[in-house]
């Protein structure tokens, strides 16, 4: 099986490279630029109150400006108004949108034509049901575990799916795989989907901030695979 092609507007991989990597949840200027040295091709901002990773404007700005020239710079939001966004884009000056709420597919492609930026947008996804949504969104997916019932905010929170679901998508269709992934799962899903890009956040993490060694190592298993 080959690996999924780059989608419109987002950055290519190398020939042989294997998927792109992405470290979300930066929080830090020097752990951005950690992270980029480690070898991720995108690192990811999270612009949104509730989550421990929030980045207010200027907090954003800064991990932006650290690697910008070196990596992808994602911003990534949830279900945010135009005022937000607008606000953000023009402060961190990100290279990419990621939407975690329950942004429709209209509303996605308001956002991307509004900023003229690429979009990634989550999907939670527990069964091959939860896939039917992907064909109405043009814009990179990012497959995620759907959150516990009691969570305050979206995305996986650390927990893998079954990843035997995805059997259901569209092969043509490039994804990004987050969900559980930490260094010693991440070969495995490589090897098992074949992704575009993997996004990691928590499973690099030693007490929620970003672990140097840890995002050296999943870097290093991802390549490896």
């Amino acid at each position: 099986m080959s690996l999924a092609p780059a989608p419109r507007g987002w950055p290519a991989r190398p020939t042989d490279a294997g998927p792109l990597v992405k470290i979300c949840g930066l929080t830090r200027p020097d752990l951005a630029r950690a992270a980029v040295a480690a070898g991720a091709d995108l690192v990811g901002i999270v612009h949104f109150p509730p989550s421990p990773r929030h980045l207010d404007l200027d907090a954003a700005a800064a991990v932006a400006d650290a690697v910008r020239g070196t990596a992808t710079v994602v911003a990534l939001v949830v279900d945010a108004d135009d005022a937000t966004l607008d606000a953000l884009v023009a402060r961190a000056r990100p290279d990419a949108l990621q939407l975690h709420g329950k942004e429709t597919p209209e509303r996605v492609a308001h956002l991307a034509a509004r900023h003229g930026l690429p979009v990634a947008k989550a999907l939670g996804v527990a069964t091959a049901a939860d896939l039917a949504a992907a064909a109405r969104y043009d814009a990179l997916l990012v497959l995620d575990a759907k959150p516990p019932k009691d969570a305050d905010r979206p995305g996986g929170h650390g927990q893998r799916f079954d990843w035997r679901v995805l059997d259901a998508l569209d092969p043509a269709r490039p994804f990004m795989l987050s969900g559980g992934l930490d260094p010693e799962s991440v070969a495995e899903a490589v090897a098992t989907v074949r992704p575009y890009a993997v996004d990691v956040s928590s499973g690099v993490e030693t007490n929620r901030i970003k672990d140097i060694a840890k995002m050296s190592a999943f870097v290093a298993a991802v390549r490896a695979a």
